[in-house]
């Protein structure tokens, strides 16, 4: 992260390539981020939550020589996952990833501690990440040293997702699958919310975090900030430091032992303050 807010000019919605791995963000909707992930070693295309998919089949139009094969979809909700009937019909015979039979048009569902797959030369790790819903699945994937990781409403830069369906204790369980990571992974998240995520947490929570008010001053500048790092997201991501005094002291009640609170208690406590600010 540290990198990209000294070279801001480069950020603006730029293809992220990875030796064999390319990634290509596409906005879509007011807010979202669908993906483009690409094995250039095969040639073979997939699109991430294409809830607009001429959108991404434009995005493909500068690859001519790639085949996309596959849809690989976070979760159910209506912006990231209803593109996939059209995309479909658009492009048919696709393999579509998802968490639940909710997910719109899957043709393979994800159960709890799926196995890794193959997709070209890439190696595709579905983590089951309940919380912002029950079937929320976000995708690791690896490309020999290089990795990156698609966390839709799970995780965002500086943020998490609202506990739609899931509790505190499944948004810890999500995150514990999530911050042990190589601290080098990319992190593609489905929304663009850093600014105002950074500002909350400025305001509300570690108003010292200088790396936090860093990442605020970049983000500002640049009209695209996905992707992160799970180091930074560790660094300024206040819903992944619930062991941290600053942020505990944040959500204590009057006269409460903050040493003596529960991660999963400080993080529901930090959801609904932000749900709330």
């Amino acid at each position: 992260m540290r990198a990209f807010l000294k070279t801001p000019q480069r950020r603006l919605f730029s293809t992220s390539r990875v030796t064999n791995m390319i990634i290509k963000p596409v906005p879509c909707l007011k807010d979202n981020y669908a993906h483009v992930l690409l094995d250039e070693h095969t040639k073979t295309a997939a699109v991430v939550d294409p809830v607009e998919p001429e959108k991404l089949l434009a995005a493909l139009e500068a690859y001519p020589d790639y085949q996309l094969t596959t849809i690989l979809t976070t979760h159910h909700h209506w912006d990231h996952a209803h593109g996939n009937k059209k995309m479909l019909e658009l492009r048919p015979g696709l393999t579509v990833y998802g968490g639940s039979d909710n997910v719109q048009a899957v043709t393979h569902v994800l159960g709890a501690d799926a196995p890794a797959f193959e997709f070209g030369a890439l190696r595709i790790q579905p983590l089951t990440t309940r919380g912002h819903t029950m079937d929320h699945v976000c995708y690791y994937v690896e490309d020999g040293n290089d990795k990156a990781v698609f966390t839709g409403d799970c995780l965002f830069s500086s943020g998490c997702g609202r506990f739609f369906e899931g509790t505190p204790q499944d948004m810890h369980n999500a995150f514990s699958k999530l911050k042990p990571l190589p601290q080098d992974t990319l992190v593609y998240f489905g929304h663009e919310y850093t600014v105002a995520n950074c500002r909350f947490l400025l305001e509300h929570v570690e108003p010292e975090n200088k790396k936090l008010q860093e990442k605020l001053a970049w983000a500002q500048k640049v009209g695209c900030t996905t992707p992160s790092t799970i180091l930074n997201e560790l660094q300024t991501n206040s819903f992944l430091r619930t062991d941290d005094r600053t942020v505990r002291q944040s959500v204590a009640k009057p006269g409460e032992n903050v040493d003596a609170l529960l991660d999963i208690d400080v993080l529901g406590r930090l959801r609904h303050k932000k749900d709330h600010a």
